[in-house]
């Protein structure tokens, strides 16, 4: 192992290489690397052509992660399981192909990067069928510059797989917290341990190098080996980061909470405020059960964990984060896929296992647009590119989905309070949709899988059945023909819908703790 400063980076890396970025948006990110390879390319012109993988968003949507290469020439290609925090600059060269950009699910790039390690000849996967990522469909091309096929569909012992060649990886640029003096890391400060292991691995089985970033180096021998994460025969360079480039999460530098250091008092967590989105997430929190292993997605999901904190309930329930965190609760918004008080934090290539074998009983996740069928699309707005992340892994295999989010976008405004709804103004944009812009979930092929599928608003609930979906609840103050029907694309199937509880809408509700459920006999999706 060689101590090197990050100016010295660009030089090792070849023009046309390939790199695998550790990290998750900046979390386990190494962005003081980064710096480094935008300063030598903007010096010397080099290195060019580049290739980039990432399992999740690299960046922070600013002035971090994947902006540093956002240079007319210095990139090539983009493989990564989300775009969100890409930044501008990069998300113009993809729209404006001048880079080819491809969108796989978070979880099988996870898993991918073991198949490089071990030399395999590629990942067999079920997971993405049906949705953007199936060749049929788009194959999870992003702009008409990506024409080579990254994932192919073939037929094995009778039935459909997706198949993804596992590439070349020149160089792994990944993050840990200390590096003794032979170049044995540990994540002790990360909140997140994501795949940095095996994208080392990756990199050294295609004869490539590994550059680590760390905070500090330490004597050798003064680490205790389980506290070992990378071991030092797998790393052949460290750069020591500044504290400004290492910060744990997009939102906080380190917060010793959300890497299980210490404990927090539940109480002490800020509730969220009355409006709209605590509505959605105290109706979607109903469908919660006791017991059940529950994932919650980012956004308005995330806020469930905060209705169950404020419910006196956490501790009633095994929430989880496809980042590797188990347990606790899950964080929000810039800390988003952390947890304070967490039980467990392992791999996100393990958790995946888990995920893809059935392991979750339900799943709390975003929406953006729904159609007749109940497809889902939370990856692409107006042509922009955002990205799967894990969603396409999770929607496939757990037992009960439930989508939650406003019921129009762009402009909306309503009023909560009194154990009712007024609305003031509605979403310029409609989210009920005929036929979405693309497909993350496909809503035929959950009922051929059985699965339980609802979508909870702040002013309705739908469930989807064989034959579409179902109004089943409004809400109080809401008038079905006028704020709801109207609004959708299609018309769903309409019985008798019930009122939803008004003390979802009031200050004080005090209902969950009552209402849940505890969880019946687990019984897993089939594959």
């Amino acid at each position: 192992m060689k101590v090197i400063a990050a100016g010295e980076v660009g030089a090792l890396i070849q023009d046309g290489a390939t790199l695998f970025l550790g990290g998750l948006a900046i979390s386990g990110l190494a962005e003081e690397v980064l710096q480094g390879i935008e300063a030598s390319f903007k010096s010397a012109g080099h290195p060019r052509a580049l290739t980039t993988w990432a399992c999740g968003a690299i960046g922070n949507g600013g002035d971090g992660g994947m902006v540093h290469f956002a240079h007319e020439g210095m990139i090539k290609r983009t493989v990564a399981g989300h775009f969100g925090q890409t930044g501008k600059e990069m998300m113009s060269l993809v729209m404006e192909g001048k880079v080819e950009a491809y969108n796989f699910p978070q979880g099988s790039i996870s898993h991918l990067t073991r198949h490089i390690a071990s030399r395999s000849p590629g990942l067999l996967t079920k997971v993405g069928l049906g949705t953007f990522v199936d060749p049929r469909l788009e194959g999870g091309k992003l702009n008409s510059k990506s024409t080579e096929d990254l994932v192919r569909l073939v037929e094995f012992a009778g039935e459909e797989w997706l198949f993804y060649p596992t590439p070349r990886i020149d160089v792994a640029i990944i993050r840990g917290t200390l590096a003794d003096e032979n170049g044995n890391i540990t994540l002790d400060k990360e909140g997140v341990l994501l795949e940095q292991l095996s994208i080392a691995q990756a990199a050294r089985a295609c004869g490539g190098i590994v550059i680590c970033q760390v905070e500090n180096i330490v004597k050798a021998g003064s680490l205790h080996p389980k506290a070992v994460r990378i071991p030092a025969m797998a790393i052949d360079y460290v750069v020591v980061g500044q504290p400004a480039n290492h910060r744990q999460t997009i939102a906080t530098q380190f917060n010793p909470a959300l890497c299980g250091d210490i404990q927090v008092p539940a109480g002490s967590l800020s509730p969220m405020p009355l409006d709209e989105r605590k509505v959605i997430a105290r109706r979607a929190a109903l469908e919660l059960a006791s017991g059940a292993i529950t994932n919650l997605g980012i956004g308005v999901p995330a806020g469930i964990a905060s209705i169950a904190a404020e419910e006196g309930v956490s501790d009633r329930l095994m929430l989880s984060v496809e980042s590797g965190v188990n347990g606790g609760i899950p964080a929000q918004a810039g800390d988003f896929g952390l947890a304070y008080n967490a039980d467990s934090i392992i791999e996100q290539s393990a958790q995946f296992d888990f995920y893809d074998g059935g392991g979750l009983d339900a799943s709390f996740l975003g929406l953006a647009q729904v159609d007749r069928h109940g497809n889902v699309n939370v990856s692409k707005f107006d042509g922009r590119p955002v990205g799967c992340g894990g969603f396409i892994n999770i929607t496939r295999s757990a037992r009960k989905l439930v989508f939650c989010g406003t019921f129009t976008a762009g402009g909306l405004e309503a009023e909560v309070g009194g154990g009712r709804l007024t609305l003031k103004a509605e979403g310029r944009k409609r989210k009920f949709v005929d036929q979405v812009e693309q497909v993350t979930f496909n809503g035929r092929d959950a009922v051929l899988r059985e699965q339980d599928v609802v979508f909870v608003t702040e002013r309705a609930v739908f469930r989807l059945r064989a034959t579409g979906l179902e109004l089943v609840e409004v809400a109080p103050g809401v008038d079905i023909e006028a704020d709801v029907l109207r609004h959708m694309d299609f018309t769903p199937i309409v019985g008798n819908p019930r009122r939803m509880d008004a003390g979802l809408f009031a200050q004080a509700w005090g209902g969950l703790a009552q209402a849940l459920r505890p969880h019946p006999v687990r019984q897993r999706v089939s594959a």
